[in-house]
């Protein structure tokens, strides 16, 4: 496992107290911090799209089952790994998980090495994708903030087209396509055209 981050939590949902208790419990000798809720309306609730780490969440509870709440932290746009927790003759519903991004599924008693071995995965993983998302918003941010035209030359630039073709498409001199071109790579930081087609991937 790569160095954790500290800001990742274990973030344990799970109807029956008996359950929080003994998680908190392996998470703690584990030198892991999570947080525990008694229902996916209480995370819910508290969600704002800050969270880091990875949730362990029973696929069964009263009122929001975990589906529900995998399919509305889907809407939400969330990319925390879920873990799911399934009883006996839950092992469909985890597989429908599944197929819908869930990391992985356990069964229920929980192995504790094979749980804190997912939780060091689902962690490696939430920080490579919290990576990327950073380096898109900053992508997006630096793209913002050219100018209508140098927008529409960097996406031609992006594409591979050539300075006198780019001006050919837009009806301008390919002195101004120079100019407007020199612009968008001191906007976005990019000194080379590889720089700068993979500021535009990162956008994407």
């Amino acid at each position: 496992m790569n160095e954790r981050d500290p800001q990742q939590l274990v973030y344990v949902i799970d109807d029956d107290e008996a359950v929080r208790d003994s998680m908190g419990m392996l998470l703690e000798s584990a030198d892991l911090p999570y947080c525990c809720y008694s229902s996916a309306e209480r995370f819910i609730a508290e969600h704002d799209g800050s969270q880091r780490g990875c949730l362990v969440l029973d696929i069964r509870m009263p009122g929001m089952t975990g589906l529900e709440l995998q399919q509305q932290l889907a809407q939400m746009g969330s990319s925390l790994p879920i873990i799911f927790m399934t009883g006996h003759g839950d092992v469909p519903m985890a597989v429908e998980a599944m197929r819908h991004g869930a990391l992985d599924f356990l069964r229920k008693p929980v192995n504790e090495e094979s749980f804190l071995e997912r939780i060091a995965y689902a962690f490696d993983q939430e920080s490579g994708d919290w990576r990327q998302k950073l380096d898109r918003d900053q992508a997006r941010q630096r793209i913002d903030s050219l100018t209508e035209r140098e927008h529409e030359v960097f996406l031609l630039v992006a594409e591979g087209l050539a300075n006198k073709a780019i001006a050919s498409d837009l009806g301008i001199s390919e002195r101004t396509v120079e100019v407007h071109r020199s612009q968008v790579m001191k906007k976005l930081g990019a000194k080379t055209l590889a720089q700068l087609v993979r500021i535009y991937l990162q956008s994407e």
